[in-house]
């Protein structure tokens, strides 16, 4: 047979089953080729979104602001138990603690606990607490000046009859519930290095969101 006509044959041939090209991918093929390169495109935009978000959050997290919740009830009224705060842990690196901030530190009689006070003697400062009163003496006021802490309840008694004078790094901090706080009534002043920073954020309860204001004394 001549060999046009064996081509002809042939080609009719193949056109009887499908028209199929031996040369050409099945289309089943190429569709789940195809599966797969959008699902590791979207696999892999996936991985990406985590490794930026986490590039983010990480340093937020461990350098800027830390969550933080509240146990016990030695900052009541004012902060009460679960209650959720955000901590800022950075502004002490450029600003030194002030009077009135609430703060959040490592307990130093054991520091993988972590505690929350307010602070209210300043390094170089002595702090009298004496017939439920507290005394600040410093070089501004060498005769002192008895703290208006109107941020307390009505019912708190500062209980305790000493003087503390602190070192150059060292606050004198006090729980707002005097009658149920560990503080340095009894375990001493704080050293700066166990500061971690300070509240400016309530989260939760969410009927009780606020910012975590300065006090004026």
């Amino acid at each position: 047979m001549p060999r046009e006509q064996r081509d002809i044959i042939n080609s009719i041939n193949l056109d009887a089953i499908g028209g199929a090209n031996p040369n050409s991918e099945p289309e089943d093929n190429q569709k789940n080729k195809s599966l797969m390169s959008e699902t590791w495109a979207y696999v892999w935009e996936t991985i990406r979104i985590i490794i930026v978000s986490l590039a983010i959050i990480i340093p937020i997290r461990y350098y800027l602001v830390q969550p933080f919740f509240v146990k016990g009830a030695s900052m009541e009224d004012n902060f009460h138990d679960g209650d959720y705060l955000l901590i800022d842990e950075i502004s002490y690196r450029f600003n030194e603690p002030s009077r009135g901030d609430v703060i959040v530190f490592r307990y130093p009689e054991n520091p993988s606990q972590y505690f929350i006070k307010r602070i209210i003697g300043l390094p170089g400062e002595t702090v009298e607490v004496k017939n439920n009163r507290v005394t600040i003496y410093n070089s501004e006021f060498t005769g002192g000046f008895v703290l208006d802490e109107s941020y307390l309840s009505s019912d708190q008694i500062t209980v305790g009859d000493f003087s503390e004078v602190l070192d150059d790094d060292e606050y004198f901090v006090l729980g707002d519930n005097r009658r149920q706080s560990s503080d340095s009534r009894r375990w001493g002043p704080l050293e700066k290095g166990f500061i971690t920073g300070k509240a400016f954020l309530r989260l939760w309860p969410f009927t009780r969101i606020t910012k975590v204001s300065a006090i004026e004394y």
